[in-house]
């Protein structure tokens, strides 16, 4: 972590020895372990704590994509995004107005809720069957046997 080698290590403690005494060191060194003991918990639980928070904003993430996912497909089942649904509901709206509109429209000046009757066409009538001629016999004549 700090890059410090054997070497380091010793003239660090001969320094140590010879500032402090052979008396304090022991104690001093406790000490010391103890506030190198704290400042790696310490940094344990900051870690920790990064790492749960980062665990918590998946979560969200992966909830707040689930939730997505979730609301296309009820919008899909109930038709909402459906086009032929949408083009069904439109069509059917239009041709109510549409009935709406002619209802206002077709009203009678005179004031009667019945429609004129539509106009007279003449009919021609036709037989029911075409008349076709009758079959003509031949006139018998005197020697004819039948």
């Amino acid at each position: 972590m700090f890059d410090i080698g054997w070497s380091e290590l010793v003239v660090i403690g001969i320094v140590a020895l010879i500032v402090i005494g052979p008396k304090e060191l022991p104690g001093v060194l406790r000490a010391v372990g103890h506030w190198v003991g704290k400042v790696r918990r310490m940094a344990s639980d900051f870690q920790g704590q990064f790492q749960e928070a980062m665990r918590e904003a998946e979560v969200a993430d992966l909830k707040r994509q689930f939730d997505e996912a979730a609301s296309a497909a009820s919008n899909a089942a109930s038709g909402l995004d459906n086009p032929l649904e949408t083009a069904r509901k439109e069509i059917e709206t239009t041709f109510e107005q549409g009935t709406r509109e002619e209802g206002a429209t077709a009203a009678p000046e005179s004031g009667t809720a019945n429609p004129p009757p539509p106009e007279s066409v003449p009919v021609e009538l036709v037989p029911a069957e075409p008349a076709s001629p009758a079959p003509q016999s031949e006139p018998k004549r005197a020697g004819d046997t039948v």
